[in-house]
């Protein structure tokens, strides 16, 4: 991926709203942090390693069980939180 997003994923990101439905939080797991899909995958690790350069075929690969589509629910997830308006006191 090397960095940057292919317009492509950038249109799926957009048009599929179903997601976030992917994120779970669950007071007794990874301490309320988000994870996927209820598992202890933290949406934070993934967020992380896609940072680092880690492309998503090789996190695929270390997680078995994480789909395309969770690595989608991920950055969709932090696009969502980094766009929340804070008023100054």
């Amino acid at each position: 991926m090397s960095g940057i997003l292919p317009l492509q994923l950038i249109e799926e990101l957009i048009l599929n709203k179903s997601l976030l439905d992917r994120i779970t939080i669950e007071p007794g797991k990874c301490g309320g942090r988000p994870c996927i899909r209820g598992m202890r995958i933290r949406v934070n690790d993934v967020l992380e390693m896609l940072g680092e350069g880690v492309d998503m075929s090789e996190i695929l690969t270390d997680f078995p069980d994480l789909e395309r589509d969770d690595i989608l629910a991920c950055l969709q997830f932090a696009a969502r939180r980094s766009d929340i308006v804070r008023l100054a006191a």
